[in-house]
Parts: structure tokens; sequence; C-alpha cells
């Protein structure tokens, strides 16, 4: 197995959204903000390189919206995603498989794109797409406070094309493994219904996708839950169990959000759960 870390190119958005109640005076230690409070994110997939499968995990915001509709989001280093993948002697044609942890316009809007004649198609057309059932419905009927990040254009076209595959929630606990995949799945909800972060099994090591479970360092504490989540409190619950796991098993943390930092550990302290060490991908991956 080999791991690819994929850039798909760099946004910004609210500071405040981003970290809820917490105070700007305090967030802004680590994630310093423009004068429109804006701060800087990015969004970085993981490709696997499993035998003869090529599987992606998330796709970014894609290129497809409008020039207003990203005015909104400021991006830069945009359409890196072919260059990097030619970079590792791979083409979009290659990729088998595509899990989406989430259907938010960030994380799925590169895995449908509009073709020459003006027509919604999957990006990948060689490639089966990941989601589960219960956020497939929640996206497709959403509810007013995500209705905004739910687009109907990234979604139904994977419907449509026959393509879109289903993985198991799972019957007990929040952990199901995908036989598919050949990778566990972790689900969490405070986000949004039924999230998933992969969990991959990598030289003895546990690399987990943490997509917007933890979207940047300085997001650890628990009470650093987003704006966004739809479920806050539930949010906190989730990070408590899995954040102490995480640092009581030394579990790699791959982050697609933080600009600055790619992979962290946690540790137990006084305070709780806090930040241990910051890792550069070619680090500890490939190596």
């Amino acid at each position: 197995m080999k791991l690819y870390p994929i850039s798909h190119g760099d946004f910004k958005l609210d500071g405040g959204a981003m970290f809820g109640v917490v105070p700007k005076v305090i967030w802004q230690r680590t994630n310093p903000a423009d004068e429109n409070n804006l701060i800087e994110m990015t969004t970085r997939s993981l490709l696997i390189e499993d035998g003869n499968r090529l599987i992606l995990i998330d796709t970014g915001m894609g290129n497809k919206q409008s020039d207003k509709f990203f005015g909104y989001y400021k991006p830069t280093k945009r359409n890196m995603f072919d260059e990097t993948l030619k970079k590792y002697g791979f083409h979009r044609d290659d990729i088998t498989d595509v899990l989406m942890t989430h259907l938010h316009f960030d994380h799925c809007g590169g895995s449908v794109i509009k073709n020459d004649k003006g027509f919604y198609e999957p990006a990948f057309k060689n490639a089966k797409f990941w989601s589960n059932a219960k956020h497939w419905e929640w996206a497709i009927y959403p509810n007013p406070r995500e209705k905004a990040s739910f687009l109907s254009e990234n979604i139904l076209p994977i419907e449509e094309s026959g393509q879109l595959n289903f993985i198991d929630t799972p019957k007990e606990g929040r952990i199901n493994k995908s036989a598919d995949l050949n990778f566990e799945v972790l689900f969490v909800d405070g986000h949004t219904e039924k999230q998933m972060l992969p969990m991959i099994d990598y030289k003895g090591q546990k690399i987990v996708y943490m997509a917007d479970f933890l979207p940047t360092v300085g997001h650890i504490p628990l009470p650093y839950v987003m704006g966004y989540d739809t479920r806050p409190l539930i949010t906190i619950d989730e990070r408590q169990e899995i954040f102490n796991r995480a640092a009581d098993e030394n579990w790699l943390l791959f982050l697609e959000h933080d600009p600055y930092h790619e992979i962290c550990t946690l540790k137990h302290t006084e305070k709780g759960v806090r930040l241990d060490k910051i890792f550069k991908f070619d680090e500890i991956i490939n190596d």
C-alpha cells in the first residue's frame, strides 16, 4: 500500500463560524484572521494505492460553480488536482473508488464536472462512488441549516450515472469494516448525519482521515466546535471518546482542512487531550 496527499487548493472561511462560541481573542492564536475575519483553509485529499485499487478520499470544491459562488470563499491555488496526480504517475481515469466523507460542497464538489455539452457527469468515469444510505438521504432532502452546503449538481449526477454505492453503517458502535475498500470507517453524527472517517492500517499504524471532525489543530480542545456543526453537543461527546482513543493508541490524524499541518498526534494532559506532535506527510509515509 502507498499513500499520497492530494491538494485541491486553498480557500477561506469565517473564523467565527469555524470556532462557534470560542472568542476570537483565543482562536486567532492558532488560526489568524484577515481584515475580513476570514481564516486560511485548504482541501487536502488522500489517495490510497492498494494493489489494483486506487482510492480517493474526498474531492475538494471542484470548479463548476459560478464566480459569485466562489467569491464567498476566496479560493487560491485551484486546478491542482490533475497536475498532482500526474506527478505521482496517475490519471483521473485510473481512480477505481471515490469515498466522500460527506456531501458538503467542499468535500464532494470535485466528484462531478460539467462536460463540453454543458451537462453534469461524474469526474471519474471508471470509479465507484461511496457514501452511505443515511447520509445520502440527509443530503438529498436537506434541512434548512445545511441546504446551502448540499448542492444537487454535486450529488444527483453520481446516482444517475449508476456509479453510486453505499457503505453499511454499523449495527453497533461507530466502526464498520468496508470489505470493498479494505479499511475501517468511523461514523460520527455531530457535524452532519453519518459523516465517515476512513481508518487505514499502514505499516502497523492507524491513519485516520479527519474530514470535518477535526478541521485544524486549533480545534483540538473539546469545546472548540464549529458553528457549522448541526449537533454541537454530540460533536463534543464524540470528540471526547475518539480523541481519548487516538491519544491512547497514537493514531496519526490526517488533516483535510489545516493549511499549515498535514498530520498530527494527540496526548493526554491535565487539561484533557491536547496536540502532541505535528508531522509533514513525507516524514512518516512511504519512507
